[in-house]
């Protein structure tokens, strides 16, 4: 691991406080950023290196940028990891239009005004990259997440513009796409339903779950100069889910059909 990647370089990072968005906090942090890290639990910041700085916060907050302004003072903004996001849901027709509401102010709302933020920031110091958490969702057809495929596909889209927008400008702008990733809030869902386990670790050609470490590397890499002639592009890293799905032989720890679920 490389300690002085980027070095000399500010980062902010949303939802920094728990699985992916730790994960990204601190693999910046130890390959030399300086680190702000957001996040509306105050416990999960608690987690991150003391080094880090925190700013307990909420991405719908309108004003949460007047914030990072307080926090960056005069310092130039380089990276803007947007993470932050809320997941789960269910079929279109079981999704009410306040839910639908919620889903857009956190998962889309928050990560324009952020980035319209940090292209501020970064076009007076003449470029920046920013790496948007997307999901594997917005690439394909989910079943019973209607609302989150719907505003994560909108972050796609919104990345792919941006980066048409701000190129010019030195600001590149690309995502990430996870699949299924073990963190608190899935690891649970991930050792007890058998049905989710087969659909999305057995029916994947790599056959394991994704760590919070894999997408960390991948944001690490699109923010760095490594990734200077890309821009505009969405990273999968789901194990090959997204592109290999299909039925095969039951291992000889198969599972009872009945027990595997759409």
């Amino acid at each position: 691991m490389d300690s002085s990647r980027f070095s000399g370089r500010t980062a902010i990072v949303t939802g920094a406080g728990s699985g992916i968005g730790l994960a990204i906090a601190t693999r910046l942090h130890d390959q030399g950023a300086t680190v702000i890290a957001v996040d509306r639990n105050a416990t999960g910041l608690t987690m991150l290196p003391n080094a880090i700085e925190k700013v307990k916060g909420n991405v719908a907050d309108p004003e949460l940028g007047e914030r990072l302004d307080q926090q960056l003072g005069k310092r130039a903004l380089s990276i803007l990891v947007n993470n932050a996001g809320i997941g789960g849901g269910g079929r279109a027709d079981e999704t009410s239009d306040d839910d639908l509401q919620r889903y857009f102010d956190t998962n889309v709302r928050s990560v324009f005004r952020l980035s319209t933020y940090a292209v501020t920031r970064m076009r007076a110091t003449g470029g920046g990259a920013i790496v948007n958490i997307a999901s594997i969702y917005a690439l394909v057809g989910a079943t019973a997440s209607s609302a989150y495929s719907m505003t994560k596909a909108a972050v796609d889209g919104m990345t792919r513009q941006m980066a048409t927008d701000f190129g010019p400008e030195g600001i590149r702008v690309n995502a990430v796409a996870p699949g299924l990733i073990e963190t608190p809030l899935t690891a649970e869902r991930i050792r007890t339903e058998k049905w989710r386990h087969h659909i999305f670790v057995e029916q994947a050609p790599l056959r394991r779950v994704g760590q919070p470490e894999d997408v960390a590397d991948a944001v690490a890499f699109l923010a760095s100069d490594e990734a200077s002639f890309i821009t505009g592009s969405t990273l999968r890293v789901d194990g090959g889910w997204a592109v290999g799905r299909y039925p095969r032989q039951f291992p000889s720890s198969a599972l009872d059909p009945s027990e595997i679920q759409p």
